[in-house]
């Protein structure tokens, strides 16, 4: 009884979600979820992302409430989404994999040497945010070693603090160059996820160009090019084509 009546409350205060403070939505949302309420959680959610809200848990969240409503491609998309702020998170990387699962096109990637793939998992070990906060406290550490070198009259604590410096100087270059380098990942390369059922990808920016390969909703693609309305895609497997961008939403 008690859980009806939490039901009919719940439905009175998402009729009412207009111009309401983002956090009061956030909380309906976690409620409307708590309930099984999906769709509605979905809704709610949707509302903060579209007010330009972000956050890997909203996204998070997102991603849950579609999936349970069975939007696979939704839920790829919010799951990656969330992805891209928190890459090693593991809720949200096996949420993605299962949600993989749901989908038609298993396409495999070309594969990586060792050293690549080494570079890759320590690239994706922090979000771009996390590689510039290690550099930045490795540069203070630097500066208080190069004081330590410059003050001490020590000559044991001098050499410490400059070989110190020196090992520290060379991790905080690595750790500024991998905020950097992720940092024009994230905002230059651009990946969508299919939306359109069954679409064929074709060989140039026209819908009469020739047919190269068939591609489902759910799938990632990597943005390449944009010509009008048109934009070249690449896969996985390194296959490039053509569709028309009312077939993907931007990741």
């Amino acid at each position: 009884m008690k859980k009806l009546i939490g039901i009919i409350i719940l439905f009175l205060l998402i009729g009412s979600t207009i111009a309401l403070p983002v956090d009061t939505l956030y909380f309906k949302a976690n409620a409307a979820y708590s309930n099984e309420m999906y769709a509605d959680a979905a809704h709610l959610y949707q509302q903060i992302v579209d007010k330009g809200y972000e956050s890997s848990d909203l996204y998070y969240n997102l991603g849950n409430a579609y999936f349970k409503t069975n939007d696979i491609p939704s839920a790829i998309l919010y799951y990656e989404k969330a992805k891209k702020l928190r890459p090693n998170d593991e809720d949200i990387n096996f949420n993605l994999k299962i949600a993989n699962t749901k989908i038609v096109d298993k396409i495999e990637p070309v594969p990586e040497l060792f050293l690549k793939e080494w570079w890759r998992s320590l690239y994706n070990m922090f979000s771009a945010n996390t590689w510039a906060k290690i550099s930045i406290g490795g540069f203070i550490l630097f500066f208080v070693l190069l004081a330590f070198y410059l003050l001490s009259k020590l000559m044991k604590i001098r050499k410490l603090a400059f070989y110190s410096g020196l090992v520290i100087l060379f991790f905080t270059i690595f750790s500024f160059t991998i905020a950097y380098k992720k940092y024009n990942l994230v905002t230059k390369q651009k990946e969508a996820i299919v939306f359109t059922p069954t679409i064929t990808v074709k060989s140039s920016p026209n819908p009469n160009s020739v047919d190269l390969f068939v591609i489902h909703e759910g799938s990632k693609v990597q943005i390449m090019e944009k010509v009008g309305d048109w934009y070249e895609i690449k896969i996985a497997n390194g296959s490039v084509g053509w569709l028309p961008g009312q077939s993907i939403k931007q990741i």
